[in-house]
C-alpha cells in the first residue's frame, strides 16, 4: 500500500506548485521527484503509475505540476495566462524550491538523497538545473538526474520563426486535450538569447558531477532517439542512455491513464530502467 496526498506550495516566482506525494511502506531508500513536460502536469498519462511503482520499491516520489504549467491538481484546462508565462528560469526557480524543501523537511524525504527526473521539456529543465548547479550546491541533496524523452537543444526554432515570436510577443501552441488555443511568451525566447551559455544543454549536462540516466524510446517521433546520444556525447563517464524498444514519446501510454492496470511494455521497460538506476547509484 502506498499513502499518497496533495499538497501545494509556491514557487520561484510566488505562484503556486501542486504536487503529490507518494510515500513507500517503511524507510525510504531516496526521493525521486518527477517534472513533467511541455503542456503535461502532474497527472498525465504514465506519471502516477511510475510514482507508484517508484514508492511501492522504496523510495518518496513527489509528482509536480511546476507553477507555470498552468495546471493544478487533476485533468482541467490550462491557466492561459500563466502557461504564457512560463521560461527556462521560472522551471529551474521551481526545482530549486522543490529541492530545499525536501532537504528543510517541509516536503517528505529530508537527508535520503533526491533525484530529478523529467519528461520532454521537463528533462530538459531538471539537467540544466544540475549543470547550472553542478558546483554551488543550489541543489541541495541532488545525487542524480533522469532525464526521459528529452530534447538535445532548449532552443530550435529557427531565425525567421525567432524573428515572429519576438515581433508578436507570443507564439500560438494548441492544446489537443482541451482545445485551447495556449501562447508561449516572447520572454521564453529572450531569456536564451540574453544568455545563451545558461541555456546551452550539451554543455551544461557535461557539467553535471552527479550520475545521469537518459531514457529514450526508439521510436519517439516528437523528439528523436538521437537527442539522448547526443546528450551524453560531452559526458561518457556518467551519462547512461537507455533506449526503448518500440517506445513513442510516452512510452505508448495513454491520457489518461489509470494506474491500477497494467503497464505497456514500453513503459515497464522505462521504469525497471529506472529503478536499476537508483539502485546502482546508491550502492556507490
Amino acid at each position: 500500500m502506498v499513502d499518497v496526498s496533495q499538497w501545494t506550495m509556491p514557487g520561484g516566482a510566488g505562484e503556486l506548485m501542486y504536487g503529490s506525494t507518494h510515500l513507500p511502506q517503511g524507510d525510504a531508500s531516496g526521493v525521486v521527484v518527477i517534472v513533467p513536460g511541455f503542456k503535461g502536469y502532474k497527472d498525465y498519462g504514465m506519471f502516477p503509475h511510475m510514482a507508484r511503482v517508484f514508492a511501492s520499491a522504496g523510495y518518496v516520489v513527489h509528482r509536480v505540476s511546476l507553477s507555470h504549467s498552468g495546471m493544478g491538481h487533476g485533468h482541467g484546462s490550462f491557466d492561459e495566462a500563466l502557461f504564457e508565462r512560463d521560461t527556462w528560469n521560472r522551471s529551474i526557480e521551481d526545482v530549486q524550491v522543490l529541492c530545499a524543501a525536501i532537504d528543510t523537511g517541509r516536503l517528505a524525504g529530508d537527508g535520503r538523497g533526491t533525484y530529478l527526473m523529467g519528461h520532454s521539456r521537463g528533462g530538459a529543465a531538471v539537467l540544466t538545473a544540475a549543470g547550472r548547479h553542478a558546483m554551488d550546491g543550489g541543489l541541495g541533496g541532488m545525487c542524480g538526474v533522469i532525464a526521459l524523452s528529452s530534447p538535445s537543444r532548449l532552443l530550435q526554432m529557427d531565425d525567421a520563426e525567432q524573428q515572429s515570436l519576438l515581433e508578436a510577443g507570443r507564439m500560438p501552441s494548441s492544446s489537443s486535450r482541451t482545445g485551447q488555443t495556449l501562447h508561449v511568451g516572447s520572454a521564453w525566447l529572450q531569456e536564451q538569447l540574453d544568455d545563451p551559455a545558461g541555456h546551452d544543454l550539451p554543455a551544461l549536462v557535461s557539467a553535471i558531477q552527479v550520475p545521469v540516466l537518459l531514457v529514450h524510446g526508439a521510436d519517439d517521433s516528437t523528439v528523436p532517439a538521437a537527442s539522448a546520444i547526443v546528450l551524453a556525447q560531452g559526458a561518457p563517464s556518467h551519462v547512461q542512455v537507455h533506449l526503448v524498444e518500440h517506445g513513442d514519446h510516452v512510452y505508448n501510454t495513454p491520457n489518461p491513464f489509470d494506474p491500477d492496470k497494467e503497464a505497456s511494455p514500453q513503459l515497464a521497460e522505462a521504469e525497471a530502467a529506472v529503478l536499476r538506476f537508483l539502485e546502482d547509484s546508491i550502492r556507490r
